[in-house]
């Protein structure tokens, strides 16, 4: 709930701005105060608090108030960060859906254009000259690679996840000049993975790193030509809660360099491959619209 809410400040007014301000200082006051004191702690009136309320998605003071205490709180450890032990199933959804959107539209004010330009700029060029593009990811990240290889495998690249510790280690002391190497970790702690990263660094292929800004595979290298960050970063502990919002988040990191892969290909010769691909497919159904 805090996260969607910090990530619709710029479109607020000005004075429900300075509501949002409060809010996300101290949401647990927030909960607690009378409107009067919210609206001179804010320096608004009390009709712009219940509208600032009504404007980020409730229907009013109370019912904002009832959802923040439910959201302020630190979740069921080791299951999800939004929710509470006796929430009913029509609770969970609302909490599991709003803290995926919150964590999506953040990340959207977040990311860094620049950045995905050029690992789309580097992976367009192995593309082009055929050079080997290996995804690595252990854990739930390499469920993520596994995706990713599944994508550019239908734009007709060649693309392979490595999940594997020793797999990873050969697949990455292979590795040329002018190959990529993108590595997925939402703790970016892992030992297989910084072991990879410093391989494929020494052997001069470039390295795209989907991970969190602060940590250790991140700053690890020099950040120079041949390695590009694409900063993930959300409020969920991977050492408490099962990567979720993470995985959603990496997810759509991959989907944006698949899409704009596939636009820098161009699309004469692959909107009529994947348009093939789908009539093929759809002749493997059992039952007609199914």
């Amino acid at each position: 709930m805090l996260e969607r809410i910090r990530a619709a400040v710029p479109a607020l007014s000005p004075a429900e701005q300075r509501v949002a301000r409060l809010l996300l200082e101290d949401a647990r006051a927030f909960a607690e105060l009378p409107v009067a004191e919210l609206a001179e702690r804010a320096n608004v009136s009390k009709p712009t608090v219940v509208r600032f309320c009504r404007s980020v998605g409730y229907g009013g003071l109370a019912d904002f108030k009832r959802r923040l205490a439910g959201s302020v709180n630190e979740g069921v450890p080791f299951v999800h960060r939004a929710v509470d032990a006796g929430d009913r199933p029509s609770e969970l959804i609302v909490k599991v859906v709003d803290n995926a959107i919150g964590a999506m539209l953040a990340y959207r004010n977040q990311a860094a254009p620049h950045a995905f330009e050029r690992a789309i700029d580097a992976l367009e060029q192995a593309c082009r000259a055929q050079r080997r593009i290996e995804f690595y990811g252990v854990g739930n990240s390499g469920i993520v690679a596994q995706d990713a290889q599944h994508k550019f495998f239908r734009l007709g690249v060649t693309a392979t996840a490595v999940s594997d510790g020793h797999v990873q280690v050969m697949s990455a002391t292979m590795l040329q000049p002018g190959d990529c190497a993108v590595i997925i970790s939402n703790s970016g702690r892992s030992r297989d993975l910084l072991d990879v990263a410093d391989i494929a660094r020494r052997r001069g292929a470039t390295l795209i790193l989907v991970t969190a800004s602060a940590t250790p595979l991140a700053q690890s290298g020099s950040n120079g030509a041949h390695q590009i960050l694409l900063s993930v970063d959300h409020p969920e502990d991977a050492d408490r809660y099962s990567p979720m919002v993470s995985r959603l988040l990496h997810l759509m990191v991959i989907d944006i360099l698949t899409t704009g892969l596939a636009l820098r290909l161009g699309s004469e010769s692959l909107q009529p491959m994947l348009q093939e691909i789908k009539k093929n497919l759809r002749n493997r159904r059992y039952v007609n619209g199914n």
